[in-house]
């Protein structure tokens, strides 16, 4: 990589975790803190000790990451751990020196659906700048790789934890609003990520593919990888079967609506099924490679 790349990169990813650092302080400050709400993750046990202790929420967050940000310089690489801790720091300095308007409102919900939204913002920022702002998902990729379980289902698991640990401490209608600003920050957080480029593996089977095939490299300018398999097996005639071209292609969500026209307009009984492209490495920390 050229310096003037390797440069222009770096620049990228700073401006990404400043600004979602930026968001972040905005959500907890304004909307969270005042209002007595927690998240998942990292950032939800500092809520809940902030609360229960009176800490402030600024130091709380930089202690309670600290073991992650340890245990990711092991996981993921040394970089990855310095640029999580200095954003993490920079959370809590925005706490403590930025002047955001104290509480914006008091509507419950309102507060656990846009303090959720600039939570899940700020953190798909800083992730897409190679670092992270909650270190749950450093624990998940550590605990992961000893059991059974799947990454999400780790985070889940311990998000149900401090939600209950919330429900008993103080109330159960607050827990419960903190699972919808835990929902809406974790479905912002991958659209922050993916956005509207999120891709979609497209698979077909029809048995005009010479034309399909033709449409999908020529009109919408797709790669495409070709399967032989065979068609039929039908109940009334099972041993009758014919060879097929089974055609797969990736396109955004943005383009799906138009590729499965184009194909219905050359095969109306074409067989079409999608699913969502993810990398098999997994978890939120692995989806990019700037680490």
């Amino acid at each position: 990589m050229s310096n003037s790349n390797a440069i222009k990169i770096s620049l990228t990813d700073t401006v990404y975790t400043i600004i979602g650092i930026l968001f972040c302080g905005f959500a907890l400050k304004s909307f969270l803190v005042p209002n007595a709400f927690f998240d998942g993750g990292v950032t939800g046990i500092s809520l809940l000790i902030h609360e229960l202790y009176h800490v402030n929420i600024a130091y709380v967050i930089i202690i309670a990451n600290i073991p992650f940000i340890i245990m990711g310089a092991f996981q993921v690489n040394k970089t990855f751990a310095v640029k999580t801790f200095l954003a993490i720091v920079g959370v809590a300095l925005c706490l403590l020196y930025i002047p955001y308007p104290e509480k914006i409102t008091s509507d419950k919900l309102l507060v656990s659906i846009f303090g959720g939204v600039f939570m899940g913002t700020g953190i798909g920022l800083a992730i897409r700048g190679g670092c992270a702002l909650d270190g749950i998902e450093v624990l998940a990729l550590y605990t992961g790789k000893r059991i059974s379980f799947t990454i999400s289902e780790i985070i889940l698991g311990i998000n149900i934890v401090i939600f209950l640990i919330a429900a008993m401490k103080v109330g159960l209608p607050t827990s419960l609003y903190s699972i919808i600003t835990y929902y809406t920050a974790s479905r912002t957080i991958n659209f922050v990520i993916e956005g509207l480029e999120e891709y979609t593996g497209v698979t077909i089977i029809s048995a005009q593919n010479v034309l399909i095939k033709e449409m999908l490299v020529k009109q919408l300018g797709r790669g495409i990888t070709v399967y032989k398999g065979e068609r039929g097996f039908l109940k009334e005639s099972f041993d009758v079967s014919h060879p097929v071209d089974i055609v797969f292609t990736v396109v955004t969500r943005l383009e799906l609506r138009r590729l499965r026209n184009m194909v219905h307009d050359i095969d109306p009984k074409a067989f079409i099924f999608t699913s969502i492209i993810k990398e098999a490495a997994g978890g939120v920390l692995k989806r990019r490679a700037r680490h």
